[in-house]
């Protein structure tokens, strides 16, 4: 028997930022391809990533910092969910980390150095007002 738990919008935008994270680095594994040819890629590698087009190289590095910065995101939304302390203001943190992502890795695989780290400061800061709501503050 199937049981049904409803999910937050927390819970949903951290589920598309995983969905994120998993697909962005196709471009960038394309461009490793290309660059390299199919058989010195499938036979690991450690390619100079000097060799890659500058937009790939960017995009490999947005995806890194976003591998590591989910994993804090995640531990708010999912104890935020299991307190019962989600609410508007945990959503509303979750919609800043969740949209300034997507701007942080548009600005940083187009090199907008100012632009990506903006977008970095609001998805910190809706992770911070996460944790205020789960301490209580």
């Amino acid at each position: 028997m199937k049981t049904s738990i409803a999910m937050s919008l927390d819970m949903h935008l951290l589920v598309y930022t995983a969905v994120i994270c998993i697909v962005m680095w196709v471009p960038y594994i394309l461009s490793a391809i290309r660059a390299f040819g199919l058989v010195r890629m499938v036979s690991y590698p450690r390619p100079d990533n000097a060799q890659l087009p500058q937009w790939a190289q960017r995009l490999n590095r947005a995806h890194h910092n976003l591998v590591e910065n989910l994993a804090p995101f995640a531990i708010l939304v999912i104890v935020a969910q299991m307190t019962g302390t989600a609410n508007e203001m945990t959503a509303l943190g979750a919609r800043m980390f969740f949209y300034s992502r997507l701007g942080q890795i548009a600005f940083h695989t187009a090199g907008i150095p100012w632009g990506r780290t903006l977008f970095f400061a609001v998805g910190v800061t809706g992770m911070i007002i996460i944790f205020l709501q789960i301490m209580g503050y």
